[in-house]
């Protein structure tokens, strides 16, 4: 099977969605060509698809979330491209309070049918305000979906969905992700929401990581496997919400110990709502506490090899491992 970049594997999906469905069309920030984004996702898209459906915006994020709201009211597919994630705060009464709540509000007769996809997480040594992880607050809201992909296959497959999707979407990329490589099908296939994947099968513990973290925590696996001979199974959700709580709780009543991984601050980070779900569903299945690997609470700060040591590693997940292990 070829192998794509996992940015190479979104912009593919938009090319085929666009194709197959005129109702598509893209607005965001430097969008267009030459440039096609800041992370080049859109790249060829505006000169395949011309202005009209690959549209150029001023800077206010508000705006760009209010014309994709009303477009969507109106019928179309927008997908709105924020060019981080730290930048949705700007629009959070368009997507919390409007595109989240319509089809409630409405008996179901609006449908809101937007993707805002945006790029999240550390490691560009980008500072405070262009590195967080917020994906938390978008769980919170009731009518708003989350979606956060780790690999090239997930990333075309669930984006395809999300545009599919009668409901708002919040489609996280980790900006660190976009140069991994990964087999991808030609072709077109999608990867329902609301899935999870479990990306290495083990018997002797779980651990459940979201987005880059899944990669490492694929490697830590793969470490305590030569060093301790722990047999680790790791579980992508993929999707935050709806979440595939019946993978996740299968997984734990079959190793009976539970690592959750991700890079968001711990406190009131998502990792407590999932760790909340599996006493709730797997208490008695349960032979050790469970153990978060999460940032600690603060900003992100922009030296490098302070960035790099609040974000969680494998170094880092290996310990969690092993301190349930004990």
């Amino acid at each position: 099977m070829r192998e794509l970049l996992l940015r190479e594997a979104l912009n593919e999906a938009l090319h085929e969605e666009m194709d197959a469905d005129p109702r598509v069309f893209l607005l965001g920030e430097d969008i267009l060509d030459p440039w096609g984004g800041t992370f080049r996702v859109t790249e060829g898209l505006s000169t395949r698809f011309g202005t009209e459906r690959v549209r150029e915006t001023p800077i206010p994020e508000a705006a760009i979330v209010g014309c994709a709201l009303g477009a969507a009211l109106l019928g179309m597919r927008p997908v709105a491209e924020i060019m981080l994630l730290d930048f949705t705060a700007m629009a959070m009464d368009q997507i919390v309070n409007q595109a989240a709540k319509l089809r409630y509000m409405t008996g179901g007769q609006a449908s809101v049918p937007i993707v805002i996809r945006t790029a999240g997480g550390a490691g560009r040594a980008s500072a405070a305000q262009h590195s967080q992880s917020l994906e938390a607050w978008f769980t919170h809201v009731p009518g708003l979906k989350v979606v956060m992909p780790s690999t090239p296959y997930d990333a075309k497959g669930l984006l395809k969905a999300a545009i599919r999707d009668p409901d708002p979407v919040i489609f996280i990329e980790h900006k660190m992700t976009y140069g991994v490589r990964g087999p991808v099908p030609e072709g077109d296939y999608t990867v329902p929401l609301g899935v999870a994947d479990v990306k290495r099968p083990g018997t002797d513990i779980t651990v459940i990581a979201t987005s880059r973290q899944v990669l490492r925590a694929l490697e830590a696996a793969e470490r305590v496997a030569r060093e301790d001979g722990y047999d680790v199974e790791v579980v992508d959700p993929r999707t935050l919400y709806p979440l595939d709580t019946r993978t996740i709780l299968a997984s734990i009543k079959k190793t009976h110990r539970a690592v959750v991984v991700h890079e968001a601050p711990k406190r009131g980070g998502w990792g407590g709502e999932l760790l909340s779900t599996i006493v709730e569903g797997a208490f008695d299945y349960l032979d050790a506490p469970i153990v978060r690997v999460a940032a600690p609470n603060t900003p992100i700060p922009f030296a490098p090899e302070m960035e790099r040591y609040i974000v969680p590693d494998v170094a880092e997940i290996v310990a969690g491992i092993r301190q349930v292990m004990a």
